[in-house]
Order: C-alpha cells, then structure tokens, then sequence
C-alpha cells in the first residue's frame, strides 16, 4: 500500500560560493595545464576527490609538493608559511581560497599588525582555522565554545590589551550569539569582527525552519565537513536527524521511517547536487511513494517573509558582496530580490573602479533607489548611504564645533568648494583667504582645516570657515607662547617679512620683530642682506611684554660676537693692518676685523703736525698701525701709525 510522504529539499542545499568557485577553478585548469595537484582534498566529499584523481589530479600534503607542479589551494584558505613554503619548492600556485576566508585572513594580518591579539571562535583543527592562524603576526588563540572561551580569558590576562575576535566561516551562528555577551563581559575592549559567511547563515537558518516542520532531517555531505556536522547539530535539536555521505549511505544505514510524514533533506557546502539529487531519490524509492512523493524545494524567503523586513525605495539594507565587474556589483540583501549596485552608484571618481571600492565578502549599507518585484531587481546605492552619513557628521561637527579636515576640489564665483567625506562645503572668500589681495586658485587641491558656520537640512547644504580654524590656532598658539617663553631662550622661527628697520618672524602664532641692529653683528646696508622671507631662521628672546603682545628678538650669535674674537686674538701693543673705513675732523676709523673698528687720532696719523686728516688718509686705504688701548668697557680701541714711524726713526739714529 502507498503512503504519502513530503520530501523537501532546502533550497540553498549543495555547494556554497566558495566550495563552488574552487571546484570550477580546478576542472577549468585541467583544460590548461597538466602535473595538477591540490593541497589537501579540495573539499570534503569524495566522490568528488575520486572523479578528480581519476582525471589525474590528486591530493597531495605540503612536503610531497614538487617544483613544476600547479598547486591548487582548496577553499578553506592556507597561512602565509605555506605560500612561503610552495615559492621556495618552485611550485607554480592557483589560489582557490574563498574569497569571504581571504577577507577574515586580511583582518588577521592587519589587525594583529596593528598589534591585536586575536581570538578565533572556530575548530583548531579545521584547515580553515589553521590558515586564519597562519596570517597572525603575534598572538593568537582558538576556540570551540563558550566554556573554552570562558577557561581562555581565566587562563590569560587580556586586560589592557587590543584584541580583535574573528569566527570560522561556518561557525554555528547560535553558539555566536550565546558567545557575544561573553565577549562583552570578559573582553569588552574587543573588537568584534563579524566574519561568519552569509550563505552559512542562511543554510543554517533554512534547515532550522526545515527541522521545525519535519519528522525526520537528512543531512548530506562529507563525514569530515565541519558545515555538515553544524547543520546536523541545529538540526538535532527540533527533529531525528540523519547525516549520510550518499544514496548507498541511506540504503545500508537501516534507517526507520515509520510514521514519517513530512522529510526533509539539507547539505554541506561541499555537496554536489547530483548526490542531493540521488539521496532524494532513493528516498523516495525507500517509502514506495515515488507517485505520492512531492518533489519540492523548500523556499526559505518564503517560509520567513512575514519577518523580513519590506523592501521600498528609499530603505536602507545590509548587503553581502557577491560578485564585482567593471559596472556593477551583485549584493545578496537577505529577500528573494537581487541586488545591483551600478558603477555610479558606488562613486563619483571616474578613475575608479568597482573592485577598487568592494570586494566579494564585503558587508555594506546600502539605500533601495528602484524595486521590481516582476524581474526580482532591486537597484541599489552606496553612494547616497555614504554621502548621508558623511552630511550627518558634517551636522555633528556644526553642532559640536568640532575642526573638519578636506581637499579644496573647486574655486567657484565667491569662493571655493571643499570635499570633506564626499560632501561638498561651500566656504566664502572671506572665510577662505587669509588675506584681501590673496588668489583661491593657491588653495586648489591642497588640504585644509575648516569649521562648519551654516548647515540646511532641506538642501543639504553647508557653509564653513578656513579662516576660523586659523583663528583659533593662532589664538592658542599665542596663549602658550606667552605662557611658557622666557627671555633667553632659543626658538625657531620663519622669517614673514622684511622692513628697512628689521625683520619679522613667524615664531608659531606669534610674530617676534627683530631690529636691524640685532640681524648682524657686521655693518649691512638693509635687513635683505641677511636673511630672505621664508628663511627658516633660529632667534633669541631678548624682551618679552605679555601686555603688548610684542616679542623683541636677536638673531645674532654670541659665539660670533666681533669684540669676543677681538679679545682672544689681539693685545696692546700689538702691529695691526687695518682698513681706513671713515674719516672725521679729530682722525680716522680704521677696521681691524669685520665689526672692529679703532681710532687713530690725528695725532696719531704721522709724527708732524697734520691739519687735515684728508690730506694723508682716505677711506678703503690699508695702513700698517699700532694698538696703544683697548678699552673692553666702553668697546673702543686707540690706534696709533705714528708709533710704527717713531720706531723706524728710532732705528735709523741707532745706525
């Protein structure tokens, strides 16, 4: 007699994305290369592995690879070492490592570079696992569960410390979710990364609802496939639930089905779909109600419409990156719709392109712009998801006062135009130049700090101020100038402009002046002989008046003080040539070196009587003289030529 029975086949059953692209990328390379090998199983199913090493590709481990052989990857990803390892062999590699393993590897490396520990909630003996390990730069530490979790942070002090906690892709999701308050209670400086993959999450979802309403659950995949044993596991807990590798495993495994009114069947990632189609049908043939039997696929959109959230335009979703070309990105948003997201949609920079803004495995946020539910299409954006929240701290700045940082993109009629976070804020001339007689074209494509003056909501629009940053700097500056120079000390400073009096300097916020006597302890004809603005220049406080705001400085060095070279290197008494540099009724000044000047009297100019110093001197000449006084005190000196000739005399009459 026939029984009636519903066999139901979870839709999202068999291979996932990843498992998928592997097994593609291994029959594709068999049509190019020969001597193919794969690292480990490619996935956990064997007649898989069977078909492919009766093609001539097999498994091999790491130190059986040989130089010349094509190395295929398997999904699950491997560490650095093994890449490392498979270069020096001479091994040529094609990497067929799921792209959502690839992201948790990246956010490894960057963030244990970063100096996290991270913490792997997964199987340490999964390859998975073992690979995510293997792309650590320092510590890192597995586990299964929440007691391991909980023995872990008893057993290690991660107090203080920058941690970062990443899931296997196929990690039980409930046990996630029992783990997160522990994350929170134990580790709460933690970041959490969410990296359990979305099709694990439906096809655990799927076969939970599936389990719900069935007698009896058949699992099919591989007996060492970590994402069958989780499907079992969920499973178990609403119905009997069976786990068989094939149709031959369902026939010897003596399964009872008495009573049986409703069966439902799942699979692993590493499933193929002839084999789920097999098990199917043996099944049928098990119950002797292949007439009966509805052949169906169970939709799990539908099973949980009513708690899905409605798809409008103008809504914002959460989408998972499934695929990215040149014009556009495939997002999966949780319904029974596929997302696009057009090239425009993404950015406004005609240089990019979609792979330079998301990769497969990316989680984004994304606005509805277009549905139709006759085709399944729903139109997407990212652009407008980021131009929004960029405004939205556009308005918390405003709010908060707080200092934003842009690129100038435009100089528009009154002003210039700068691109903070993708919006544009409008800043005035006034608020833009530092100056009247200042050209905006100078600010073109540099970075600026501004502050937002005016925000509408309606236009989305915003004015700001480059000035009012400066302004505040400078008011800062100034403060702590004045609070912590003294007189004496040494700073550097930026020469900002030149008068026939002295020069100015940039000391940071505060404008010091320094006389034309202070540039040089030598004679200068104008300060421009010194120095040239925008010489970085290092000054001396001589005076400070905190009532005032005016600074004095000297930009001569001590150590290049004339009179202090002077001192050490000449004496009374001693012979000189000097250089006659002006001439006065009373005598002539003679420079003995550079900012050392003497007098020789006119007295002291020849042994006769000399009525004009005109007649025996004049200015540039080099006379041999004597120094008769120094007087350090008063900064003079007495020079005598007079003397020289006495003693010629002297020396001719002893002859």
């Amino acid at each position: 007699m026939l029984r009636e029975c519903k066999i139901i086949v979870a839709k999202s059953a068999g291979f996932c994305f990843g498992v998928d692209r592997a097994i593609k990328m291994v029959y594709n390379e068999l049509d190019n290369r020969n001597n193919i090998v794969t690292l480990g199983p490619i996935i956990h199913n064997q007649n898989v592995v069977d078909d492919l090493r009766y093609k001539g590709v097999v498994p091999v481990e790491l130190d059986e690879v040989k130089a010349g052989q094509t190395v295929i990857i398997r999904s699950h990803g491997v560490g650095k070492d093994v890449y490392d390892k498979l270069a020096e062999v001479g091994a040529e590699v094609v990497d067929a490592t799921c792209p959502y393993v690839t992201k948790i590897h990246n956010i490894a490396k960057e963030k244990s570079a970063d100096g996290c520990i991270i913490l792997i909630a997964g199987d340490a003996k999964h390859p998975e696992v073992q690979g995510i390990v293997g792309h650590c730069e320092g510590e890192s530490y597995v586990f299964e569960n929440c007691d391991e979790f909980e023995n872990l942070v008893k057993t290690h002090d991660f107090s203080g410390k920058k941690l970062a906690i990443l899931a296997q892709t196929t990690y039980n999701k409930n046990v996630w979710k029992e783990l997160l308050p522990l994350f929170e209670r134990y580790v709460p400086q933690a970041e959490i990364c969410p990296t359990i993959c979305n099709a694990t999450n439906v096809r655990q979802n799927e076969a939970a609802e599936l389990a719900k309403q069935a007698d009896l659950m058949v699992i099919v995949g591989g007996r060492h496939s970590s994402n069958t044993h989780k499907l079992k596991a969920i499973c178990d807990q609403y119905c009997r639930c069976v786990l068989v590798e094939n149709a031959d495993d369902l026939k010897s495994c003596g399964l009872d089905l008495t009573g049986a009114k409703f069966i439902g069947i799942s699979a692993g990632a590493s499933t193929p779909g002839y084999i789920i189609k097999e098990v199917q049908s043996t099944m049928s043939e098990l119950l002797n109600n292949v007439d009966n039997t509805v052949d169906e696929e169970f939709n799990f959109e539908e099973e949980l419409e009513k708690t899905l959230k409605k798809i409008y335009t103008g809504a914002k979703v959460e989408g998972t990156v499934e695929s990215v070309n040149d014009t556009e990105v495939t997002v999966n948003i949780g319904t029974k719709h596929t997302g696009y997201v057009p090239l425009s949609e993404l950015t406004d920079d005609p240089s990019k392109k979609a792979s330079d803004i998301v990769s497969v495995g990316d989680v984004i946020e994304l606005i509805v712009l277009k549905t139709s539910d006759n085709d399944g299409i729903v139109t997407l954006s990212k652009k407008k998801v980021d131009a929004d929240l960029s405004f939205r701290k556009i308005k918390e700045a405003a709010e908060n006062g707080e200092i934003l940082e842009g690129i100038v993109t435009n100089v528009v009629k009154g002003g210039v135009l700068v691109s903070a976070d993708g919006v544009k804020v409008f800043v005035p001339a006034s608020q833009a130049a530092p100056r009247r007689d200042f050209n905006l074209e100078e600010l073109l494509k540099k970075s600026v700090k501004f502050k937002i003056l005016e925000v509408n909501d309606a236009k989305q629009r915003a004015v700001g101020s480059i000035r009012a940053v400066e302004r505040e700097e400078k008011a800062a500056a100034q403060a702590k100038f004045f609070e912590t120079a003294v007189a004496g000390a040494e700073m550097e400073g930026v020469v900002k402009s030149i008068t026939d009096y002295g020069v100015f300097v940039d000391l940071g916020g505060v404008d010091g002046l320094v006389r034309r006597a202070d540039l040089s302890w030598n004679r200068i004809k104008h300060p421009s002989d010194v120095v040239s603005v925008g010489d970085k220049v290092v000054v001396r406080i001589k005076d400070i008046d905190p009532e005032t705001k005016k600074v004095s400085l000297t930009y001569k060095k001590d150590s290049e003080n004339p009179w202090e070279i002077f001192k050490a290197n000449y004496q009374v008494g001693q012979n000189v040539k000097a250089t006659i540099v002006s001439i006065t009724s009373f005598g002539a000044f003679a420079q003995i070196i550079d900012g050392i000047d003497g007098l020789i009297h006119i007295s002291q100019i020849a042994n006769q009587r000399v009525n004009n110093v005109a007649d025996i001197l004049s200015v540039g000449q080099e006379v041999e003289c004597r120094i008769t006084e120094i007087d350090a005190d008063k900064k003079r000196i007495s020079l005598s030529i007079r003397a020289l000739l006495e003693d010629e005399e002297d020396e001719i009459d002893a002859e």
